[in-house]
């Protein structure tokens, strides 16, 4: 398995960008990917050092689509929550800057 093929993509929501000031990072990664070959892609990839790895396996829904308002079973994923040494971030997780007040 490739590291490409490890991580899907970064998990960017209001709680995985709670944890990002305490250096927690959230990801998307290959279901059978295990703890051990998930920090070694993540170092690799960023040039970071992971202290802590939590994997979950996060339930699949079931969504309704189209016009006729089938219901469509999504599969389950696997997320990991990756943290770092003090002081390392990952610039894909920089969203922003500033003040967040929506006035003037």
């Amino acid at each position: 398995m490739d590291i490409n093929d490890v991580i899907i993509r970064p998990i960017i929501s209001e709680r995985s960008m709670e944890g990002v000031s305490k250096g927690k990072f959230t990801f998307r990664v290959a279901s059978k990917a295990h703890k051990g070959r998930i920090k070694k892609a993540i170092e690799d990839k960023f040039k970071v050092s992971v202290l802590q790895i939590s994997t979950s396996i996060v339930k699949g829904r079931k969504v309704r689509a189209g016009p006729r308002r089938i219901e469509i079973a999504q599969s389950p994923w696997k997320k990991a929550v990756v943290t770092l040494k003090d002081g390392q971030k990952i610039a894909l997780f920089d969203v922003g800057g500033g003040s967040t007040s929506l006035r003037p």
